[in-house]
This record gives C-alpha cells, sequence and structure tokens, in this order.
C-alpha cells in the first residue's frame, strides 16, 4: 500500500485491500473513496469487500467509479460533494491513484489557483498538465472554442470509418474530414476465424493504419473521452477539443473478457483460445493441431455480438481438421450457446444442423459462459432454460474457445448519444442519430438491428456519405440501410454456407441462385471468402469502390 498525501483532508493510493484497512485507520484515515469500477482487473477486490472491511474498521466508505480516461466534469462535482460530506482526512484509490488525483484537481478547480493544484500533485506524484486547461476553465471542458474544426469527424477508423471517410470523398473531394483513432494497426478481423483454421496467416489481416487513411483526410491520433453534442464538439484524452459540423460515430464494440471470471489471465494458455484477438487466432490453430483425443469447447455469449457466426465458424474448421485426420470420433465437441437456436435466421439452420450433426458435436443451449478456471481446465455456465431455475454447470476441456461478452465501448454507453443499452439512437433506415440531426452512427456501435459484420458497414458507409453529402446540401436523407449483413459460415475446409439476410431475416442474396445458393455449403461460396473478399475490402471498400453496395434510395417513408 503506496499513500500519498496531496493535502491535510486527502490522500490518494493504487489499488488497496480489504487487508489494509487496520493500517490505514491506524494511519488517521475516517473515510476511504473508491475511484476503481468494479471489474475492471482480475487481481483487485470488489468494492463491496472494501467497504465491508473499512465498516468493521469504523471507516465510512463511498463508490465513485470512474473509467479509466473519462472523468467528466459532472464525476469532479460528485467527487467534491463527497470530500464535503465524509468525514476527513479521506484516502481515495483507484489502479494507480491517477483518476483520484485528476477528479481532487478539477473539483478544487474554482477554490484553488492552479498553480497549487499542480504543485500539490506534483509533490505526490501525479502530472495533471494533461487537465491543465479544465482547471484553468474552473475544473470544466471548454467546449466553445475547439483545437481543430472539421466539416466532418469520424470517431474510429475501423471498417465503417475508413469507409464512409473514403465514400465522403469520393463524392465531394473538398470536405475537410478527420478521422480520430488511437490505434496504429487496422486489422482484417473477418480474418482470423481463417487463420484459426489454418488458412491464412495472421499478418495478412493487418495492415499500418496510416497506410489506410484515404488521401486528404487527417488522422487524429487519440482516444475520445467524451461527446459535448450541444457544442458540436468531441473531447479527446488530455482535453483537446475537435469541433465539427458533423459527426460520424463508428468506434466498434468492446469484447468485454473480465465479464468471464479468470479468463483474462489463462487467454492464450491452458488450452483457452479466441479467434476474437489477432494474437490469439494463431493459439487456435495450434490447439487444433495438437488436440487428438478430449474435450473441446466452442461457446457463444448472449446477443449482440459482432459476426455471430464466427463462434460455431471455429468449431466447423476445427471439427473438420479433426475428420480428416481421423481422430474426430475421440474428440467430444460441445456447442455452448447462450441463446436457444444454432442461427438467427432459419433459412439457414438445415445446413448448419447437418454439419453440426457430421460432427457429432453436443449443442448445448442456454449455456452463458461465466468463469474459466485455466489450470484446472473447467469452465463454468450458467444455464438459463425457460421456464427453469437457472443452474451453474462445471465442464471440463481440453480445449475450449471463448466468444467474449460484448457491448459498446465505455465512453460511447455513458454518452448523451446512447440509448438505454448504451448503444448510438439512430433511425434504422438513414442511420442518422435520432435526436441530434448532424449525427450520424454505423457499424457495431448502432442500434439498429442487424448483424455486426463488416459485411454490413459495407453496405452501410455510402448511405451514411449520400445522406451527409444531401444534409450539406439543404436537402432530406436520400439514401436507406435495409439492415443487409453477411456471415460466410465456413461449415468445412473448401465450402461455405453464405447467409445474407436484412432486416427481420429476410434473405437478401448478392448472387443468382444458379451461382451461389446460400442455404446450401458451396465451393463458390469459399472462393469467395478466401480469394476475393479479403482485396475487396482492402482495395476497394476502404478506398470508397462500392462494389455491391450501391446505396438504395428512398422511396417511401424511412423505417424508424
Amino acid at each position: 500500500m503506496e499513500i500519498k498525501k496531496i493535502t491535510n483532508d486527502l490522500s490518494v493510493s493504487p489499488q488497496i485491500a480489504p487487508t489494509d484497512m487496520a493500517a490505514i485507520r491506524a494511519a488517521g484515515f475516517r473515510a476511504i473513496i473508491c475511484n476503481r469500477p468494479d471489474g475492471e482487473g482480475s487481481d483487485q477486490p470488489t468494492h463491496e469487500e472494501i467497504e465491508a472491511a473499512a465498516r468493521a474498521e469504523g471507516l465510512e466508505a463511498r463508490y465513485l467509479p470512474i473509467t479509466s480516461g473519462m472523468v467528466r466534469d459532472a464525476d469532479a462535482n460528485d467527487f467534491g460533494r463527497a470530500l464535503a460530506e465524509l468525514p476527513g482526512p479521506v484516502l481515495a484509490y483507484c489502479r494507480t491513484g491517477t483518476r483520484s488525483a485528476t477528479l481532487w484537481s478539477l473539483s478544487e478547480a474554482k477554490r484553488r489557483p492552479v498553480a497549487e493544484i499542480l504543485a500539490a500533485t506534483r509533490v505526490a506524484g501525479y502530472d495533471m498538465a494533461g487537465v491543465a486547461r479544465r482547471i484553468i476553465n474552473g475544473g470544466k471542458t471548454p467546449t466553445d472554442t475547439g483545437d481543430a474544426r472539421f466539416d466532418v469527424v469520424i470517431v474510429g477508423a475501423g471498417a465503417g470509418g475508413i469507409s464512409v471517410a473514403a465514400s465522403l470523398k469520393a463524392r465531394k473531394p473538398d470536405l475537410d474530414i478527420a478521422v480520430i483513432d488511437p490505434a496504429d494497426i487496422h486489422y482484417y478481423q473477418p480474418g482470423w476465424t481463417m487463420v484459426g483454421g489454418g488458412i491464412f496467416d495472421a499478418p495478412e489481416s493487418a495492415k499500418t493504419m496510416g497506410a489506410l487513411i484515404p488521401r486528404g483526410v487527417h488522422w487524429i491520433k487519440s482516444a475520445v473521452a467524451a461527446f459535448e453534442p450541444k457544442d458540436n464538439a468531441v473531447i479527446l484524452d488530455g482535453c483537446r477539443v475537435v469541433k465539427y459540423d458533423r459527426l460520424v460515430v463508428c468506434p466498434g464494440l468492446k469484447l468485454d473478457w473480465a465479464k468471464v471470471e479468470g479468463l483474462e489471465e489463462t487467454l492464450g494458455r491452458n488450452g483457452v483460445t479466441s479467434n476474437y484477438r489477432y494474437d490469439l487466432a494463431p493459439y487456435t490453430w495450434k490447439l487444433v493441431q495438437g488436440l487428438k483425443s478430449g474435450r473441446a469447447i466452442f461457446t457463444q455469449p448472449p446477443m449482440p455480438i459482432k459476426c455471430a457466426g464466427a463462434p460455431q465458424k471455429a468449431l466447423y474448421l476445427s471439427a473438420d481438421h479433426w475428420f480428416r485426420n481421423g481422430v474426430l470420433n475421440d474428440i467430444d465437441i460441445h456447442f455452448c450457446n447462450a441463446g436457444g437456436v444454432l442461427f438467427g435466421v432459419k433459412d439457414y439452420v438445415p445446413a448448419l444442423q447437418a454439419y453440426m450433426d457430421k460432427y457429432n458435436a453436443g449443442l448445448d443451449f442456454f449455456h452463458n459462459l461465466v468463469a474459466i478456471d485455466g489450470p484446472a481446465r473447467t469452465a463454468t455456465f450458467e444455464v438459463k432454460k425457460p421456464d427453469t431455475a437457472p443452474e451453474r454447470v462445471a465442464m471440463d476441456f481440453d480445449m475450449i474457445h471463448v466468444c467474449p461478452p460484448q457491448c459498446a465501448p465505455d465512453f460511447i454507453r455513458v454518452s448523451a448519444l446512447a440509448d438505454a443499452a448504451g448503444w448510438i439512437d439512430v433511425d434504422q433506415a438513414t442511420l442518422r442519430h435520432k435526436t441530434h440531426d448532424n449525427i450520424w452512427s454505423l457499424g457495431d456501435v448502432m442500434n439498429a438491428p442487424n448483424a455486426k459484420t463488416a459485411a454490413a458497414a459495407r453496405k452501410q458507409a455510402p448511405v451514411v456519405a449520400e445522406n451527409i453529402v444531401a444534409d450539406i446540401m439543404g436537402r432530406e436523407p436520400v439514401a436507406q440501410y435495409d439492415g443487409y449483413g453477411s456471415c460466410p459460415l465456413t461449415v468445412e475446409r473448401g465450402k461455405i454456407v453464405l447467409a445474407e439476410f436484412g432486416y427481420g431475416g429476410v434473405l437478401k442474396p448478392s448472387f443468382p441462385r444458379v451461382m451461389i445458393d446460400g442455404t446450401k455449403p458451396s465451393r463458390a461460396a469459399w472462393f469467395l471468402k478466401e480469394r476475393m473478399l479479403p482485396p475487396i475490402y482492402w482495395k476497394a471498400m476502404l478506398r470508397g469502390r462500392e462494389w455491391l453496395a450501391k446505396p438504395e434510395k428512398i422511396s417511401a417513408k424511412p423505417a424508424g
């Protein structure tokens, strides 16, 4: 435990433990503030445990969780109020103490000189230079003026962000566009299933971000901390402010590994893998090649997830390898799905079920992975069958492929742009925000009821581009999105069931049935996935060449 004094009334520290409470009381503290959200790290105790230990020592405790890099003005006000209400001196903590020091700095901005605040935190070992501008502004983010301004700002440089930037530039080359994304590398994530099946090499799925940002588009290499839509402002980490005339939000979604107890610390070893991470997909293939007998589990969490077919794609390619190598009969395969159906569009289920039968895979529906013990090779599932009391079931494994729970990024979920479930709230046809009419969204983060796939983003980007250009020209939206998504289900090496569908599960085939019947496994669909889609992604979609993605014109009132 490392306590760092800021004032006589407040000290901060990195993570504390329940066993530290006696020493904290002996040091003279009378209250504790926790600024670290539960579940942020696998090694941290819950606030409930901290609070119980604190009260046992006669200390008061307050829970004010702050997501790293996202200290809002309201959070600072809450911290200042807690300091005023709690008996002092107070010890505040988070993972390193930085969030607690930042909250104090902003909460004191109206009462202390800036130099005094910066000096007090510096002596304690915390540099508040990154929020000095907010301190000078009385603890509030200054969004009336910005550090930069653009015609269009795009948050996220994934498949959706780069595609919509390229589509906008193709339509209106004079637009001043900025893309905000902190990542150095852009990944072709649909390729990771093929990496896990030994078909692609991982480096084929990665390119440097700088090589992909469209020519003439500014790349702001930073993370977004918050949105201020009333001021047309995006606030970056470090309190820089970027202003916009129109905003596109497409940062993808968050893989919530920490939601499964014990998962993070065992990923990549003990037979635990996932094709949802670039560095782990090769480990999947290593495990598949090495397994000659035993139990292999493949999991799927509750929806929504990106590429809903990916969890079973991993199963099919693995089982196909075991089948070809004559060991399938010695491997007990289980598909543990939190949902109650094999695939959400019934037309494709017969073909998929036939392969599950071929591979003798057990279908364990309503099984949601909640904990994993890597060294013990045990997975625990919460089973919630209809009209049945929930129960927990443990399963041993020799290999487990995990699809992590998924949600909108933290800075999206807490923003004014999100709906009650945390997703960007858009009109499902025009992809325009329902409240803020100069904001659009596409990709995995918005709340339209479509499949979250790269193919969906390929169709959405031209719709957003068309409607933004129409808005600039003072016109109503002109293009609509029909919910199209595509999921090429790799049922064996050399054959794919090409699922293509829109809103409501309506089939949306891209090719005549005589070429590719998507409801049946075909070699033509495999050729499309293996040979054609990667170059289409890199050389067409990300460059604004809208192959098979011409926007559908609005001919009637948009759905919404």
